[in-house]
């Protein structure tokens, strides 16, 4: 086929960004290694005129460290979200925001870590560790040295989603939005979760649990599992509240907002698994008992569309419904043991007992406040997938403009 000139133009453009989205919204990158000089993260599409400060990200990065059954890292490190670049006397500016956080154990890694070539010797690591990155990025990547996979692999990471998820959080809350998690069990101890869930509570647990009564167990469970030099895993619950309807599309698959909530909370170290709603229970029910009913309009003093139960998690039809966005996620234990499992060596194949590095016994209450992170940054994505706009106002316009249209405001 014979191009013109200007067709030929337009096809080179379009191969050369061939699978790359020219839709609106929010995306975050995120580099460093865990003992490394820090963490550097690229958050793009936040609106101009947001309010955005460090002091503001700060108390995420510190929630974040929190939670027992954490290691000696935390001892070590002060988390700090250093904003870089995109934002100027305290707004954003609609360009990239830039951000840093220093790894402070750098120090101590100098050598081990140097970017540059180094004359004396590192001794490598190769006693592979099960359950963790260590074989399948070894191999993948053709390395000898299984630090060059560990070291990217770690959940010092999620410092970095923190940090970004605190941007897309501060977004949010502009528009009414407020994201919260909490543990539901550690174990074989399960909460029996109180409605509404008092978050000052959770705020104040040792591991972030709303249930006064299943605190104590939870932490005995986490001290039984360190005395037996081994870990323990859980269940925790993420809630965003205020959502509008219609975040979201069933148009094509990647366009549904479950599916892209839930690849973010998958892909928090050591999730195994993440549920909507009522999630499997669904299963057991018939769907008499499952669907929420959608009730008759009530006049002015309410809302318009209201429904008799939240079954569904917020999301139906991969968009949001205007309830509560709920999701649960299944964090197995740390593949990381003070007492090691057997293994082999990468180079030799021989047997051996697994690499020990140093780590928690048990990571589900931090994971909540990562958790937090991944769903507020898929969320901002959606709402400014669907408002737009280069700055505040914009996007605020367009946000009033729709409720009016679609009859969730006056």
């Amino acid at each position: 086929m014979k191009l013109t000139r200007s067709e030929a133009a337009c096809y080179t453009f379009q191969e050369q960004f061939k699978g790359v989205s020219t839709v609106s919204g929010l995306r975050f990158l995120t580099s460093g290694e865990s003992h490394g000089k820090g963490l550097t993260i690229i958050v793009e599409g936040i609106p101009a005129g947001l309010p955005l400060t460090e002091a503001y990200l700060a108390r995420d990065m510190a929630r974040r460290q929190k939670g027992y059954g954490r290691g000696g890292r935390m001892k070590i490190e002060k988390d700090a979200a250093e904003i870089l670049s995109g934002v100027r006397h305290g707004l954003t500016l609609g360009s990239p925001i830039a951000l840093w956080v220093q790894n402070r154990d750098w120090e101590n890694w100098r050598v081990s870590m140097s970017v540059e070539p180094v004359d004396e010797p590192v001794t490598p690591v190769t006693r592979l560790r099960p359950g963790h990155a260590d074989l399948p990025g070894a191999v993948k990547y053709n390395h000898t040295d299984v630090r060059n996979v560990l070291e990217r692999a770690s959940a010092r990471e999620t410092a970095a989603r923190v940090a970004a998820g605190g941007v897309a959080r501060r977004f949010l809350e502009e528009f009414g939005i407020a994201v919260h998690a909490h543990v539901r069990s550690i174990g074989n101890v399960t909460a029996n979760v109180p409605d509404p869930i008092d978050w000052e509570r959770v705020e104040a647990s040792p591991v972030r649990c709303a249930d006064p009564e299943a605190e104590r167990p939870m932490m005995d469970a986490i001290d039984a599992a360190k005395a037996a030099k081994d870990t323990a895993g859980g269940v925790f619950e993420v809630i965003a509240t205020g959502a509008p309807i219609g975040l979201g599309s069933h148009i094509q698959w990647d366009r549904k907002l479950d599916g892209r909530i839930a690849q973010g909370l998958m892909s928090i170290h050591a999730a195994k698994g993440v549920e909507i709603g009522l999630g499997f229970t669904q299963t057991t029910l018939p769907g008499s008992k499952v669907h929420d009913i959608i009730e008759p309009w009530a006049g002015s003093d309410r809302p318009k569309w209201q429904r008799r139960t939240n079954n569904a998690g917020g999301l139906e039809g991969g968009m949001t419904t205007g309830q509560s966005v709920v999701a649960r996620v299944a964090i197995k234990p740390i593949s990381t043991l003070i007492k090691p499992l057997p293994s082999v060596d990468l180079l030799t194949g021989e047997e051996v007992l697994a690499h020990y590095e140093r780590s928690d016994v048990c990571q589900v209450p931090p994971a909540c406040v990562i958790g937090e992170a991944m769903m507020a940054l898929a969320l901002a994505d959606a709402f400014l997938e669907k408002f737009g706009g280069d700055h505040m106002a914009e996007t605020r316009r367009n946000y009033q403009g729709y409720l009016k249209q679609s009859g969730q405001a006056d």
